[in-house]
């Protein structure tokens, strides 16, 4: 496993050299094209003193300093998808949000012209390398990649418009309406349409906001072009200096049709977003949709059996007679001054209660489900008191207020902690905090690991399990969690947090 690792860091670090030495390449090459093929032109225009020609000292700044920022805008965006968006890619945990924002830099710096087509293409192709490369792929982090696979699409279509010499106003639809259509895609599928899909009228709601955005969006394309046609063409960064290989907006609209360009810019892009984004973005939601349905009606299957079998229990065991038999025991234990005996037969009744009862819910109060949390955690001290070695440390809060939570989320955290956290002949330590602060709660759990021995029984028993609870997390509070988990070789890690709903 290291010599992959290390071989992997090897091939980036040779990667990383190869570039760097082909954008300095780039760069010179640019300087002699840009500076001293011209440089007749300008003798014939420096006048001379004694015979010795005078250069004009406007060179460095109306060339060499342009050519520099462009390949420096370059190398950047490849050192930031190379040292930043390919980690947070690889991340178990959501990306930052910072990949976007360089996504959005990129697009950027092709629209004004700073990049060149070369260039674009090279830098597509190393995020697409990026997306595909990766492991990490799930439905929180799917934002995050879908970005990348449009932008990189994106910038592919305008490189081959470039190669292909295509028409200008098939250059400005490529350039200005299909990154129009993708951002608008991108907003309905991850920030419109889960708004309002709960919603009676959810279809008409979403097509008529779609259509206001249609025309809000047609309307600053059409402004863009109009402005830009009537001042000659827009420079969007003095320092930039546009090359024959650039396809930008201040390019595009140097021919003279004004017409045609603001035709597409305004009802093309309304066009485009009518009869293709509102019906693919929908499409692609409802089925995303469908597969979440399809996961959570397995789930529902197996707690299906789950319940039946807590049912059948049920059925076998008279709640009536049990509790009052625990009662009896409770008091006898107290009789013959047992206190820690009395103390664990009634929390053990606390719990059975809870499970016998609350646990058919599909909310309770959170107040309800840390008190079973808490008689866990009590049980399991009274069973590891004797050993020394062992330090139990628990702040939770006391929770005053009206939040519900799904039962058993919290629980198999704290179970897995015990079951492989304690080891009564070596030093172990459990470390568990509970709070909420306005409606987010924050759960931790830090604990010692300790393998079991493959003739233990208890190493098969995997209790309801850390990947049930994912499910859950993911199924009934989505974009309301963030579940952190992490291990080293002697400890493991859990923060979790929760947006929690009022009981009203």
């Amino acid at each position: 496993m290291h010599k992959i690792y290390s071989k992997t860091k090897e091939e980036l670090s040779i990667e990383f050299w190869i570039v760097t030495a082909c954008i300095v390449i780039s760069f010179i090459f640019s300087m002699i094209d840009q500076v001293l093929m011209p440089i007749n032109s300008t003798f014939s225009q420096s006048g001379s003193v004694n015979g010795v020609i005078q250069y004009s000292v406007s060179i460095v700044s109306e060339r060499f300093i342009p050519i520099l920022f462009n390949h420096l805008i370059v190398y950047i965006c490849y050192l930031f998808i190379n040292f930043h968006v390919a980690p947070e890619l690889s991340k178990k945990e959501v990306p930052s949000r910072s990949v976007l924002y360089i996504f959005f830099l990129i697009l950027i710096a092709i629209l004004i012209g700073v990049i060149n087509v070369y260039w674009a293409a090279l830098l597509a192709i190393k995020i697409l390398l990026v997306l595909f490369s990766s492991e990490r792929r799930s439905a929180e982090n799917r934002l995050y990649f879908e970005s990348g696979f449009l932008l990189s699409t994106w910038i592919l279509i305008l490189c081959c418009m470039y190669v292909l010499s295509a028409h200008p106003v098939i250059k400005i639809y490529a350039l200005l309406v299909i990154p129009m259509g993708f951002l608008l895609y991108m907003h309905a599928v991850y920030n419109l349409i889960p708004v309002i899909i709960h919603r009676r009228w959810r279809f008409s709601a979403y097509f008529f906001r779609m259509l206001g955005l249609g025309i809000f969006s047609s309307l600053i394309l059409f402004g863009i072009v109009l402005l830009a046609v009537q001042s000659g063409g827009v420079q969007f960064a003095p320092v930039v200096i546009f090359s024959p290989n650039t396809i930008s907006v201040k390019q595009l609209l140097t021919g003279q049709q004004e017409e045609a360009y603001m035709m597409i810019a305004g009802l093309g892009n309304f066009l485009t977003i009518l009869l293709l984004v509102v019906p693919t973005a929908w499409s692609v939601y409802k089925i995303r949709n469908s597969k979440k349905e399809e996961e959570i009606a397995v789930l529902k299957t197996e707690l299906g059996k789950s319940d039946a079998n807590l049912n059948f229990l049920k059925s076998q065991i008279n709640p009536h007679f049990l509790f009052n038999a625990l009662n009896t025991l409770y008091g006898t234990a107290l009789q013959e001054k047992a206190d820690r005996t009395g103390e664990g037969i009634q929390k053990l009744g606390d719990m059975m209660r809870f499970m016998l009862q609350e646990n058919m819910e599909d909310k309770i109060p959170l107040s309800r489900d840390v008190d079973y949390l808490i008689n866990y955690i009590d049980l399991q001290k009274l069973r590891t008191s004797i050993s020394p070695q062992v330090s139990i440390e628990v702040q939770i809060e006391e929770q005053l207020n009206n939040f519900q939570i799904t039962p058993m989320l919290l629980i198999p955290f704290v179970e897995n902690a015990f079951k492989h956290g304690i080891s009564l002949q070596y030093p172990s330590h459990i470390k568990i905090t509970l709070q909420t602060n306005e409606n987010t709660l924050y759960f931790d759990v830090h604990n010692s690991i300790h393998h079991k021995n493959d003739n233990d029984p208890e190493k098969l028993k995997s209790g309801i399990g850390l990947q049930n609870v994912k499910q859950r997390l993911a199924l009934i509070y989505p974009d309301r969690h963030e579940l952190i988990i992490t291990q080293n070789a002697k400890e493991f890690f859990v923060h979790l947090t929760l947006q929690l709903a009022e009981n009203l």
